[in-house]
């Protein structure tokens, strides 16, 4: 986990073919759809997303000169739960995937031992975490430090 925030929890991706690739988890048990929360609280999720891309997005662009942009996505198609998708885009990725899905990527990226999340993505876990205190601090919230 990064950090605990107001709707959710900013977690690293167990995958890191894109580095920095993050994940908001609902603290709504049971929620699949955004729908399915309250306004406020619906608010309250964009708002961390928004949070945790931004984020991603200042530490990816400072640890590596290649980022582009990031990539939001609450997809659900998977998973039974509410949950938003921050991907980190780079000019280093393939040409025919880079204006693409990440979805298109070949399915051993996700499985792939190269890529799962391990102590060579400290440096990242630890600036997108910096950044999202920072940020998180700015809009007034309460968070506590992840792990």
């Amino acid at each position: 986990m990064l950090r605990r925030l107001d709707a959710g929890f900013a977690v690293i991706g167990d995958t890191q073919f894109l580095p920095g690739y993050s994940v908001l988890l609902t603290d709504e048990p049971g929620v699949q759809r955004l729908s399915d929360l309250p306004r406020a609280r619906r608010m309250a999720f964009l708002s961390d997303m928004e949070l945790l891309g931004e984020a991603v997005e200042r530490a990816c662009g400072a640890l590596d000169p290649a980022f582009r942009r990031v990539n939001l996505e609450i997809l659900g198609n998977t998973d039974p739960f509410l949950h938003a998708h921050v991907w980190p885009r780079y000019d280093w990725e393939p040409e025919h995937l880079a204006s693409r899905p990440v979805w298109l990527y070949p399915p051993d990226s996700w499985t792939d031992r190269r890529f799962a999340l391990g102590p060579r993505h400290d440096p990242v876990r630890a600036e997108i975490d910096r950044r999202l205190g920072v940020l998180y601090a700015a809009h007034g919230a309460q968070g506590s430090a992840g792990g």
